[in-house]
């Protein structure tokens, strides 16, 4: 009987401290073998609307201003989401957003590109020439074309250019355009000291900024740990915020108990 009362004594307690962890937003389901967290919104329903990428299929898409990219990864712990970039057009050394001008993305979302990523521009014009990236017949670019058959075609375009993302130029854009580059590729944390044959398949990652708590109209919208009221930091808009003792968790999207910290 005392390992019995032990025992529910304990379940009990891990109840009460769960309860400090209750969900105060409506996460979206999995999308296929993908874990999808908060705040990531596949619906109108569920998640940050601030937050929208789509499910098709059981496939992620992350879609840009004026184009779209296959998601092939999400890490929710660092907040950060991996596309797969645009391939090269068969037996050339264009790459098929060109009619797009590139990856572009909306800069009043709260995504953007990171310094994680080593871009390569190929098929330049000279006047690439004028930029400060690191264009030089020894470039990294040049072993990526050199060394690999998926940019072979890119050989008979001389100039090329690599340089690390994630400046005030590139946060939104990695652009490709007739008058510049016609072509790019993008590798994420990559180990340049790795011969070509060891790097990781072409990715490019973005960051996204931590929401803030949920919108609310009435306190309906809000769970126990929450009280629907005014954003201190916005006119009109009305959130669940996080009650006296709790905090707000933006990666679980929950209002947390204050001896938790984040997990």
């Amino acid at each position: 009987m005392a390992v019995t009362f032990k025992l529910l004594s304990t379940a009990l307690l891990l109840i009460t401290c769960a309860a400090g962890l209750t969900l105060a937003v409506n996460r979206c389901p999995d999308c296929g073998p993908t874990a999808f967290p908060y705040p990531l919104s596949t619906g109108p329903t569920c998640g940050d609307q601030n937050y929208k990428i789509r499910c098709d299929a059981g496939s992620l898409i992350f879609d840009t201003l004026i184009n779209s990219y296959p998601i092939t990864s999400i890490d929710p712990l660092n907040q950060r989401i991996v596309i797969q970039p645009a391939s090269l057009v068969p037996n050339t050394c264009i790459t098929t957003d060109l009619p797009f001008n590139g990856v572009q993305l909306n800069s009043s979302l709260p995504f953007n590109i990171t310094s994680g990523n080593t871009i390569m521009l190929l098929n330049c014009t000279d006047s690439i020439l004028r930029s400060p990236l690191d264009c030089s017949a020894t470039g990294l670019c040049h072993v990526y074309v050199n060394e690999t058959s998926k940019a072979m075609a890119c050989e008979a375009a001389p100039i090329c250019c690599t340089f690390k993302a994630g400046g005030s130029a590139t946060a939104y854009a990695i652009r490709a355009r007739e008058t510049g580059c016609r072509a790019y590729t993008s590798f994420v944390n990559l180990k340049t000291n790795l011969p070509v044959n060891q790097w990781p398949e072409p990715g490019m990652e973005f960051q996204w900024v931590s929401p803030p708590e949920p919108i609310c109209g009435t306190q309906v919208d809000c769970d126990e740990n929450s009280t629907c009221g005014p954003d201190p930091n916005s006119n009109g808009i009305r959130r669940c915020l996080c009650n006296s003792g709790m905090y707000w968790d933006p990666i679980k999207g929950v209002c947390a108990a204050s001896g938790f910290g984040l997990i």
